[in-house]
C-alpha cells in the first residue's frame, strides 16, 4: 500500500543519462517529485552543456555516482507552482542553476550565499533531504524550491542566456566580491572558452580594458573582433609574454586543464590579483616569491547566491549580454561531448530540449 502512495508522489521524467565512466549519454526514464507547497514546475526548454558535466560524466573528480543526468544551465517556463509560492506564476520564463537546494539557516544561506552553505544541494548528482538522487538538465521537467528558481529578463534569450546560469556568474561574482568591475582597470582573461567569452562581454559592460590571454594564437582576431577584446596575448609566446609583464590589475582565470600559474603572475601589476575559477583536476603549483615581492593575491570562487545570480542576469538583460553558443539536438549529446573535451566549441553547446527530445 505505501509503496503506491508514494508512486503517486511522483512525476514521471525523460532524459539522457550517464551510467559508467565511459561517459556516454543514452535515453533514461525516471521520476521527479510531485509539486510541493514552495515547488516550481518547469517544462525544460534548453540546458546548457558545462565543463563539469563533462568531468562528472567520466568521474573525472571522483565522486560521480551513477547513473547520472548532467546539466545545471536550464531554461524553460514554468507549468505548475506550489500554494505557497509568490515569487512565481504558470507562464514565466524561468531558470534553474547549479543549486537546488541548501540548508536556509547557516550563515552562508543568511548572507544569500547559497552556494557556500555545507549542506548544498547540486542539481545533479547530489542528494535531496529525502535520500533521493538529484537529476539535472538534460531532461523534459524539473521540480525546484522556489528559492532556487531565477526569474529570465523578457529581453534575455533563453537558448543563449541558459549559459549564463553557470558561466556567466561564475566570472560576473568574483569580480563583484574582489572589485574588479573598476572602470578603466585592466583585466586579463586566461582562457577564451564558456567562462572566458562571457566574462570578456561581462568585464567590458563595466568599463574595464581587457586582454585576452590564450594558448590558441587562432582565436585572437573572435576575441577582438566579435567579444569587444582590447587585446589578446598568446600565452605560447614568451616575447610577448614579457612586453605585457607588471601590466594587469586583475586576471580571471577559466582554465580547466592544468597550467603554470607564474606567467600569468608576472603580468599582474603590484597588488594584482588572480582569481582562478576553472577546476582542474590536478593540484596547480603556485610558487610564493612572486606573491610576497609583489603583495599579489591568488582566489577563488564558486559561482554566486541565488540574489547575486539574479542580479547578474538582470545585468547582463540591461547590456545585451548573452553567451555565444551552438544549439544541438539531444541526439548529437555524445559527439559534443568529445568536441568540447578537445575545446571544439565556440562558445557554448546548449541542448534545445524541447524540439529533440522524445521517448
Amino acid at each position: 500500500m505505501s509503496k503506491s502512495a508514494e508512486e503517486e508522489k511522483q512525476q514521471k521524467a525523460f532524459g539522457w543519462a550517464a551510467t559508467d565512466k565511459s561517459g556516454t549519454l543514452s535515453p533514461f526514464n525516471f521520476s521527479r517529485r510531485e509539486t510541493g507547497d514552495e515547488d516550481v514546475t518547469l517544462k525544460i526548454l534548453y540546458c546548457g552543456v558545462c565543463h563539469s558535466d563533462l568531468h562528472v560524466l567520466k568521474n573525472e573528480w571522483g565522486f560521480t555516482s551513477y547513473p547520472v543526468v548532467p546539466g545545471h544551465e536550464i531554461a524553460g517556463v514554468a507549468t505548475k507552482v506550489g500554494k505557497n509560492v509568490t515569487k512565481f506564476k504558470v507562464g514565466d520564463r524561468v531558470g534553474v542553476g547549479v543549486l537546488v537546494g541548501s540548508c536556509k539557516t547557516c550563515e552562508c544561506c543568511q548572507q544569500d550565499l547559497e552556494n557556500y552553505c555545507p549542506q548544498i544541494i547540486f542539481t545533479y548528482n547530489s542528494q535531496n533531504p529525502d535520500g533521493t538522487k538529484t537529476y539535472g538538465g538534460y531532461s523534459d521537467m524539473i521540480v525546484v524550491d522556489q528559492r532556487y528558481v531565477l526569474r529570465f529578463p523578457d529581453n534575455l534569450p533563453l537558448d543563449a542566456g541558459a549559459p549564463l546560469l553557470c558561466a556567466g556568474i561564475t566570472v560576473y561574482s568574483p569580480m563583484k566580491y574582489y572589485g574588479m568591475t573598476e572602470a578603466g582597470k585592466h583585466l586579463g582573461v586566461a582562457g577564451l572558452g564558456g567562462l572566458g567569452h562571457v566574462a570578456v562581454k561581462i568585464a567590458k559592460a563595466f568599463g574595464l580594458k581587457v586582454t585576452v590571454i590564450s594558448s590558441s594564437p587562432q582565436k585572437e582576431s573572435e576575441a577582438i573582433n566579435r567579444l569587444g577584446a582590447d587585446s589578446f596575448l598568446v600565452s605560447s609566446d614568451p616575447a610577448k609574454l614579457k612586453s605585457a609583464i607588471g601590466s594587469m590589475d586583475y586576471i580571471i582565470d577559466t582554465v580547466s586543464a592544468a597550467h603554470p600559474l607564474l606567467p600569468l603572475l608576472s603580468l599582474l601589476k603590484v597588488n594584482g590579483k588572480l582569481v582562478t575559477v576553472g577546476l582542474p583536476n590536478k593540484p596547480l603549483e603556485l610558487p610564493v616569491f612572486p606573491l610576497v615581492f609583489g603583495r599579489k593575491l591568488v582566489g577563488g570562487s564558486d559561482v554566486g547566491g541565488m540574489k547575486e545570480t539574479q542580479e547578474m542576469l538582470d545585468f547582463c538583460a540591461k547590456h545585451n549580454i548573452a553567451a555565444d553558443i551552438e544549439l544541438i539536438r539531444i541526439d548529437e549529446i555524445n559527439t559534443a561531448m568529445e568536441r568540447l573535451a578537445k575545446s571544439d566549441v565556440r562558445y557554448r553547446f546548449v541542448i534545445d530540449v524541447a524540439n529533440s527530445l522524445s521517448q
